[in-house]
């Protein structure tokens, strides 16, 4: 055992949560920070009495992947730790193949974590691709949010993703490797410049000179998300003060909103959009300017598939009505993502939005206070084209709409988890 192997130890289980999971998951390419992540972890879970399982996606974007995911699982069965391939075969060979295949791959870690009762994954990310992100993100001009790079931990699906390595560099870990006798494979695309990551880590290099180092750049990206972090506290506190929240819908007090600075303004806008029609990539700047415009100036606008509603001194935001218009569930289950609907046992009952169809068929929707198009894009029970129920609306009939498990509380769902 080497002081490079404490040291490395010490860093990572410094970036672990406290009170360790008892059963953890580590996600392992073959590569070099997987594969030392995998090791460390290894004798970390053995001094807290943690059972690790390990897990390898294969793309199956070339010949060698299923014999590198072999050589994962033999390295795995070595160390006694489970380990399990999970196979993705969704790519159809249209549209942007690194940002599908990376979605692919959390999806089918979460989904594998879920299944085995596994709370928590820690992934391989290094300095070096916190480095990498942050130029990356510069060079799209990113705000404090961007720039503070990936987080540390976070909740996925339900899962908690952590990345323990961001404060170590791939040097450091390879000589790990080497010093232990472990090998590792190495992917030919981190060779290729026609990926935008590649061309980052070749920049990153040149930039040595100015003692611009993946170490330093991984400061102020901890740095930045320090500052993300008090942004998010403000604009929290700021919708505590302005916003209003009804039946899943937001009201915001514009006078109030036009004395805030221009960045929660931003926030603002941007948490109320992902609360309501769910996280996702967030609206280009372009589009959030617009919406704040639209808040400020007191205009009707949409934007990701909500509605921005003037009323007197007030904007309400909403779901918009094109956006789920084909949305289609049962009793019970998850509509539009978001809402649950629940009522009387009735054979052929379907959740669908209230629409220009279902408005005039409830006698005091005016006396709620919301504009029209608020309500248009609420959830209705239907039997066929007779409206049973409009919960959201106040016309019960014995049928309730609460938001979905999982969904975070208003104001708490601008603070990062």
């Amino acid at each position: 055992m080497t002081e490079n192997t404490e040291e490395l130890r010490a860093e990572i289980r410094a970036r672990l949560p406290k009170t360790f999971p008892s059963r953890l998951g580590v996600a392992v390419s073959g590569g070099g920070d997987s594969v030392a992540l995998l090791l460390l972890l290894n004798d970390i879970a053995k001094n807290e009495q943690v059972k690790l399982f390990a897990a390898t996606v294969d793309h199956g974007l070339r010949p060698e992947s299923a014999v590198e995911a072999q050589k994962v699982s033999e390295l795995a069965a070595r160390l006694g730790i489970s380990h399990q391939t999970l196979k993705w075969t969704g790519w159809a060979g249209q549209g942007n193949l690194q940002d599908q295949a990376r979605q692919a791959r959390y999806r089918l870690l979460t989904e594998w974590a879920t299944h085995n009762a596994i709370s928590a994954i820690a992934l391989g990310h290094t300095a070096d691709d916190q480095a990498e992100t942050f130029l990356m993100r510069l060079a799209r001009a990113a705000g404090v949010t961007g720039l503070s790079g990936m987080p540390v931990e976070r909740i996925l699906d339900g899962v908690t993703i952590l990345r323990p390595m961001l404060g170590v560099t791939r040097q450091a870990l390879r000589g790990y490797l080497s010093g232990e006798g472990v090998g590792w494979i190495e992917d030919p695309s981190n060779q290729d410049l026609r990926f935008d990551r590649i061309k980052a880590r070749q920049a990153l290099s040149d930039l040595k000179d100015l003692g611009i180092t993946a170490s330093s750049l991984t400061r102020v990206a901890e740095n930045l998300s320090q500052a993300r972090e008090a942004l998010e506290r403000f604009t929290q506190e700021s919708a505590r003060k302005i916003a209003v929240v009804e039946t899943g819908d937001v009201c915001l007090d514009r006078t109030a909103f036009q004395s805030l600075p221009q960045e929660i303004q931003r926030r603002l806008v941007i948490g109320c959009i992902a609360w309501i029609a769910g996280a996702g990539y967030p609206p280009r700047q372009t589009s959030v300017d617009q919406a704040v415009k639209a808040v400020e100036e007191g205009i009707a606008t949409s934007i990701n598939g909500c509605l921005f509603v003037p009323k007197v001194n007030k904007t309400w935001i909403c779901r918009e009505l094109n956006a789920v218009q084909g949305e289609i569930a049962r009793p019970g289950e998850p509509w539009d993502k978001r809402w649950i609907l629940s009522g009387p046992s009735t054979a052929g009952v379907q959740i669908r939005p209230l629409g220009e169809q279902g408005l005039p068929r409830v006698p005091d929707w005016r006396d709620l206070g919301k504009p029209r198009q608020v309500l248009l894009a609420s959830p209705a029970v239907w039997l066929g084209d007779e409206l049973v129920s409009a919960p959201t609306a106040r016309l019960l009939n014995g049928w309730t709409a609460e938001l979905a498990p999982g969904t975070p509380e208003f104001h708490s769902s601008f603070l990062s988890h």
